[in-house]
């Protein structure tokens, strides 16, 4: 006799939502209406597409405290088309009162982090794809249009699909220079970015496990680019230390894990054999190991976007700079994911070393990974942290851009070529014991 599927095993994704569909379990292929606990919208997909039709429908938004506007696309503004998508966006929120505005203090997706609003167990739903990152604190955000996102907001809810689980285990611990950027890179280099197909990612294992709060928001944030609708890691200890520095008080852990037999297809993973990676132009599926690639000259090194300029980012790049001067042929631009991160690497001195390696520092904002701000020079090689890499990614068609680890950038930065930030930091080490 089979048991009540309510005993079935489950995974960390079918329980977040079959929780929010109020069932006791929610089955892989199955479509269920789901309550929203949190909307956030953005001032490119947001304010601008969404007031007209709302104003079409006559319909109020379901719960203001419930949605969350930032303001991180079109600033600084550069031009009167983004000052008016900015003055859009300003005057939805003052005209729905909304409590939790975020204007110009970071990416939406580290911002959202810093203030408080993700805990283990909310279905949430963002209006950009790498909504994914909110996984990283057990918590599923969907990533939807703008039609989607109307629905949302006038309802509370969204249909959803109940995805499969590809677990993704890693055993192991990461050497010098090799960081979760490098974890991510590899996986899309080995399965390509469609291997999610709208499933849900859940990272596991030991090397999982041993990585910051920083860096599993990478894993999350880049799942993305495998294709998933959502990327998870089970919450813990760590993640709740980190949740209560941010003013959360009441995070449950035990419910919010996969179940020994839950359902999926699962990969293994060694971390203790992975090298640094590299992703070629333009995709970040052209993924190999640093030390395979032919020495390639850059004049751009870029760190910045929702994956690549969080803190522990920002501490690997000055890891690496402390005390050295880039390569005269390049720039190396950092926009740091938050006013919140930008404020305590200020404090930690870590803007002071890479200033003093000759970085410029720019606006919290997405910028660049947008396609904002100066760009970079036509016909240019430029390596960069971000989670892609398409043409034009960072406001130049021409560009080849090649994606990295804030470590792989800083390193490519100082010697003025693709490098192994291994080389740097062994040599770093060497010059400090001697």
């Amino acid at each position: 006799m089979q048991p009540p599927a309510a005993q079935a095993p489950q995974s960390l994704a079918q329980k977040l939502i079959a929780r929010a569909s109020g069932r006791p379990h929610a089955m892989p292929g199955e479509f269920v209406v789901c309550r929203v606990d949190l909307a956030m919208c953005n001032d490119s997909g947001g304010p601008r597409r969404l007031q007209p039709l709302m104003a079409e429908l006559g319909a109020p938004i379901w719960d203001r405290h419930r949605v969350a506007l930032v303001i991180d696309h079109h600033v600084p503004t550069e031009d009167e088309d983004a000052r008016r998508i900015v003055r859009i966006a300003r005057d939805w929120a003052r005209e729905h009162a909304l409590p939790h505005v975020y204007d110009s203090v970071g990416v939406s997706h580290v911002v959202l982090a810093h203030a408080g609003h993700l805990r283990p167990g909310m279905l949430c739903v963002g209006g950009d794809a790498h909504a994914t990152t909110a996984g990283a604190f057990g918590a599923y955000m969907l990533g939807v249009g703008s039609t989607e996102m109307l629905g949302v907001l006038v309802s509370g809810e969204i249909w959803v699909q109940v995805p499969r689980t590809l677990f993704m285990r890693w055993s192991g611990r990461l050497g010098l220079g090799v960081s979760a950027k490098d974890m991510m890179l590899s996986m899309i280099g080995r399965f390509g970015v469609n291997v999610g197909h709208q499933q849900a990612i859940e990272y596991c294992g030991e090397a999982v496990s041993a990585l910051s709060m920083d860096e599993r928001m990478t894993l999350a944030n880049m799942s993305a680019e495998l294709g998933a609708q959502v990327g998870l890691i089970a919450p813990d200890d760590q993640t709740r230390a980190w949740l209560w520095q941010v003013g959360q008080r009441e995070v449950e852990l035990d419910a919010w894990h996969s179940d020994e037999d839950a359902p999926g297809v699962r990969h293994n993973f060694d971390a203790s054999t992975l090298a640094p990676q590299i992703a070629l132009p333009h995709s970040p599926a052209l993924a190999r190991d640093v030390a395979d690639i032919e020495p390639t000259a850059v004049q751009v090194a870029h760190i910045g976007g929702c994956t690549g300029a969080k803190l522990d980012d920002l501490r690997a790049a000055a890891r690496v700079l402390a005390g050295y001067r880039i390569d005269r042929r390049v720039r190396l631009l950092v926009e740091p994911a938050s006013a919140h991160e930008r404020e305590i690497a200020e404090r930690e001195g870590i803007l002071h070393h890479l200033e003093a390696a000759g970085a410029q520092i720019l606006p919290s904002a997405c910028g660049l990974c947008a396609g904002h701000g100066s760009g970079i020079p036509e016909d240019s090689t430029a390596i960069s942290s971000i989670a892609r890499n398409s043409r034009g990614r960072l406001g130049t068609d021409s560009a080849r851009v090649f994606l990295a680890s804030p470590y792989t950038v800083a390193a490519s930065a100082l010697r003025g070529r693709i490098t192994d930030p291994r080389e740097v930091l062994w040599d770093n080490e060497a010059e400090a014991v001697s």
